[in-house]
């Protein structure tokens, strides 16, 4: 099975092709940390919106690419991929602002955190993506599995909870593990991961903050893989509208981050659209759901839940404002 793996790639689309789109995000990535980020700075609302219309207009304009080379359906899955995870990412938005308050990490090296941990997102996502597409071709099964999983999340997600999101390094394994093998210096240097001190090289609590971001990406990943695989069994299409989406979350979470608490209802919109895409996926041996449906559904639920977020106040807004 190893050997057959990059079939899942390469199997609808040609080398170059990937090669082309990689070399592409390089180059945007480059021009963002190397260019635009060289001095270490806050990032500002306007500066995060700005960046965020850059990657919603690149994720567009692939589409619209995928759309005419491959076809409206290939180009309706890419989209409908697109708005679920980026949708997701909010929850990644909101366990970011968690991480940086704990360990108190300074704006101005917030967006070098998320640079090299959205980096490594993308290199899992990657890999869970080949996974598996190449488990769905060769063991259909698998489908039911996914789909009774995004149910069961889409109910877990929809319920409410007094559970807090633990961001303690002292709880997460892979920090633990780290700090077993490596040593840790007691402060950040300049916003530096690594440093050296009295000849030996240390990890700066800056790495710490990378780990538990990257940790938590992985959970992440587990229910927004199957979503995206319930849409697309394509995994060009697969990967590429995910990647896009990870890209934009740093912007997302400098644009979002002060004003997280108007999107009440949007964790309610992520799960119906979990069980919209579970049940789809239970049920496509013998019902099919064409993905314009399914597009329609995942716009209309969005845009109803970010409305209601709007329009509805928390109860005893009015009387906190007097």
């Amino acid at each position: 099975m190893p050997l057959s793996l990059p079939l899942a790639f390469t199997d609808a689309m040609p080398l170059w092709a990937w090669v082309g789109f990689f070399g592409f995000i390089a180059l945007m990535l480059a021009l963002d940390l190397g260019v635009f980020q060289r001095e270490s700075h806050a990032i500002k609302m306007k500066e995060a919106l700005l960046w965020c219309g850059v990657w919603v207009a690149l994720a567009l304009g692939f589409n619209a690419i995928v759309w005419a080379w491959r076809g409206a359906e290939l180009g309706q899955q890419f989209l409908a991929s697109y708005l679920i995870e980026l949708s997701l990412s909010v929850d990644n938005v909101f366990v970011f602002i968690l991480v940086f308050a704990y360990f108190k990490v300074p704006a101005k090296w917030q967006h070098r955190v998320l640079f090299w941990g959205i980096i490594g997102a993308v290199v899992m996502r990657a890999v869970f993506i080949l996974v598996g597409v190449s488990m769905i071709q060769r063991f259909h099964w698998v489908l039911y599995v996914f789909g009774a999983f995004l149910v069961y999340t889409g109910i877990k997600m929809a319920l409410p909870s007094k559970e807090e999101v633990n961001v303690d390094p002292d709880h997460n394994p892979v920090v633990r593990l780290f700090k077993r093998f490596y040593p840790v210096a007691a402060r950040n240097e300049e916003g530096h991961f690594f440093v050296r001190h009295e000849g030996r090289l240390m990890a700066t609590p800056l790495f710490i903050v990378l780990l538990v971001v990257e940790t938590t990406d992985v959970v992440f990943a587990l229910d927004s893989i199957p979503a995206v695989l319930a849409i697309t069994k394509d995994g060009f299409v697969a990967l590429t509208s995910n990647i896009f989406a990870i890209l934009g979350l740093r912007s997302l979470y400098f644009a979002l981050s002060g004003i997280m608490q108007l999107f009440r209802y949007l964790k309610i919109g992520l799960a119906v659209i979990l069980c919209f895409i579970g049940v789809k996926m239970l049920i496509e041996h013998w019902v099919n759901i064409p993905t314009s449906a399914s597009l329609a559904v995942i716009a209309c639920v969005l845009t109803m839940s970010v409305l209601l977020s709007v329009l509805i106040r928390p109860a005893g807004s009015r009387s906190a404002q007097h």
